[in-house]
């Protein structure tokens, strides 16, 4: 008669891989407040042109600076729920819009320094020697340089637009790429698994496709949720200097620069711009760090 060994109690008990990472996912608060929040904002600038009660471009002189709907004014109108601008723009439309820009400009500017920072990163450590040294240069000398001030100097001199200002900011803030890459790709390259691949053969692309990146991701994932965050924020500095996207386009950091002069009549003008901001980058990070959590080894919450 055939025997089979019984199953003990600690694999009775111990959930699944996919049990475990749902429970870790729906465990984590920050996770998934900061994923609510970043889907409705994604969901608000991809359906803008459906969704817009008005065109955001629209200048309405006799409607201009209606307060928001929650305001006890004879000016309060639910044809404009947020409000118009002091050029009698409709702000929720121009809410709505802007919140595609600073997805934009903050994915983009993400993409193209992530792809500087962690080609020098990974590079430099694991190949150490010369070749670290020369990254080392190259990342100090670019710590060197604050990057508020050179971006201001470049796009003063090349000129303001969209794809001015994206270019600016991803070939300024991969540092923090490079760095917690190196750092990573060192601790990485002296495991055993990355030995075993060098003494098989393995090509050099080949152990850093498939054995060192997918396991420097929990720090690539952060990074790279902070520095789309950076971005963002960077972006409404300049535009709020004048220096970033230009009128008559909705950007957040624009719609504040143009209400400054009325923040003490019309504050909701400069608070609205401001708390969209504050949501995305806030909901950015706590996504970022959720997704570490969740996807760390050791599991942490």
């Amino acid at each position: 008669m055939a025997t089979g060994t019984l199953p003990t109690a600690t694999e009775i008990l111990e959930p699944s891989p996919t049990a475990l990472l749902r429970r870790r996912v729906f465990g984590h608060a920050g996770l998934i407040i900061g994923t609510v929040v970043l889907v409705i904002i994604m969901l608000m600038a991809l359906l803008a042109p459906w969704i817009s009660p008005h065109d955001p471009y629209d200048q309405v002189l006799d409607r201009k600076l209606i307060p928001p709907i929650w305001f006890d004014s004879p000016k309060v109108t639910t044809e404009h729920l947020l409000g118009t601008d002091q050029l009698g723009r409709d702000y929720l439309s121009r809410l709505f819009w802007g919140a595609r820009i600073s997805l934009l400009i903050g994915f983009s500017a993400m993409l193209i320094s992530g792809l500087i920072g962690t080609a020098i990163g990974v590079v430099a450590g694991y190949f150490g020697g010369r070749v670290d040294m020369i990254a080392n240069f190259i990342i100090t000398t670019r710590l060197s340089m604050p990057v508020v001030l050179v971006a201001i100097a470049v796009v003063s001199l090349v000129g303001s637009s969209l794809t001015v200002v994206i270019w600016v900011l991803g070939l300024l803030i991969w540092d923090r790429f490079a760095v917690v890459m190196r750092s990573a790709t060192m601790q990485v390259r002296s495991l055993d698994f990355v030995t075993a691949a060098e003494a098989t053969g393995c090509s050099t692309a080949r152990i850093v496709l498939t054995e060192i990146l997918p396991n420097i991701m929990n720090h690539l994932i952060v990074v790279a949720t902070i520095e789309m965050a950076h971005a963002i924020l960077l972006e409404a500095a300049l535009s709020f200097l004048g220096l970033g996207v230009q009128p008559p386009e909705p950007s957040w950091g624009l719609m504040v620069s143009e209400a400054k002069g009325m923040m003490f009549f019309d504050g909701w003008l400069i608070a609205i711009p401001g708390a969209a901001l504050f949501l995305l980058v806030l909901s950015i990070n706590l996504m970022g760090d959720g997704v570490r959590d969740v996807t760390a080894p050791d599991g942490r919450n």
